[in-house]
């Protein structure tokens, strides 16, 4: 008795699909179509407006001509010896310094508190985070009026107490310093939320056997709490200081750089040079100047907290 041949076997209709658009899914994986319209917005608005930016630092381009020629590095040479530009440069880095600690240190002494369980939590967090929520205008608005002069609360609290005010925002020695507690009121709000969740993430097994081993609360935050916000301290220092040497808004609306240029950030000076002076390719170099900076801060950043994990 013969035994019946069997059939060949038959690929799946999906497998033997033709046309372009088979042709894409076998030469492209699919998880990168998935990626595509992110990969393509990246290049859109991130990779291409770099290139375009680092060629325009190569040229005198301007918006009141319409022919730029090739100058080369004379921008940055120029830059590199702009007196102008590294007052913007020191004051962007003294604002830096001065507003990150107490940005990072306020936070977590509000998530200490919050996260100890004080009556009304809700309001708690609402009355730490509300202020970040506010847009920079309004905080123009707010802190212009609190430091008015003559009518401001500031002045007013300090000649009730027999004390002379002082001229906040146009005073060199103070201008940039009330710059800096307008935002700590402003911004805390986001590291304080940080922190807030860290500390909700730190086990209840680690609290119990420190009070096992008869360490108090002040043992307690020193030994074990603090210890488990390292990284997370870590993390908010690092966005602080890159958020700090971003600063732009709240330096414009309340002194627009003054007085004479004590006020004035890097971002600012970019503005002024490029949108008002209409140097747009000596501006693009002193933005790469400024970049190059930044990556030197962050690189040695996370070299020393590399060091500290270790």
């Amino acid at each position: 008795m013969s035994t019946p041949l069997a059939a060949p076997d038959r690929a799946p209709a999906g497998d033997r699909a033709t046309g372009p658009v088979a042709t894409v899914r076998r030469l492209v994986p699919p998880g990168l179509l998935f990626a595509l319209p992110f990969l393509v917005l990246f290049a859109l608005f991130m990779v291409w407006p770099l290139v375009h930016g680092a060629w325009m630092s190569l040229t005198d381009t301007s918006l009141s001509a319409h022919d730029p020629s090739f100058v080369g590095l004379d921008n940055y040479a120029e830059a590199l010896g702009d007196a102008d530009m590294w007052q913007a440069v020191g004051n962007t880095v003294w604002f830096t310094a001065v507003s990150t600690v107490p940005l990072v240190a306020v936070a977590l002494a509000m998530a200490l508190l919050v996260h100890t369980g004080l009556p009304g939590q809700w309001v708690w967090r609402l009355a730490f985070f509300a202020p970040y929520l506010l847009p920079v205008g309004v905080i123009g608005l707010l802190w212009g009026w609190l430091y008015q002069p003559d009518l401001g609360l500031y002045n007013h609290l300090l000649q009730a107490a027999g004390l002379d005010g002082f001229a906040w925002l146009s005073d060199k020695d103070v201008a940039l310093h009330a710059i800096v507690v307008a935002t700590l009121w402003w911004t805390v709000g986001f590291n304080f939320l940080l922190f807030l969740a860290a500390l909700q993430a730190v086990p209840d097994h680690l609290y119990e056997a420190a009070a096992l081993d008869g360490a108090g609360a002040w043992r307690r935050l020193w030994h074990v709490t603090l210890p488990q916000l390292r990284r997370i301290t870590g993390v908010v220092t690092v966005l602080q200081i890159l958020a700090s040497l971003k600063v732009f808004d709240q330096v414009y609306l309340l002194t627009k750089g003054g007085p004479d240029g004590a006020t004035r950030p890097v971002v600012e000076y970019l503005y002024d040079v490029g949108f008002t002076g209409y140097r747009l390719g000596y501006a693009s170099a002193i933005s790469y100047v400024f970049f190059a900076l930044v990556v030197l801060v962050s690189a040695v950043q996370f070299a020393a907290f590399r060091r500290r994990e270790k």
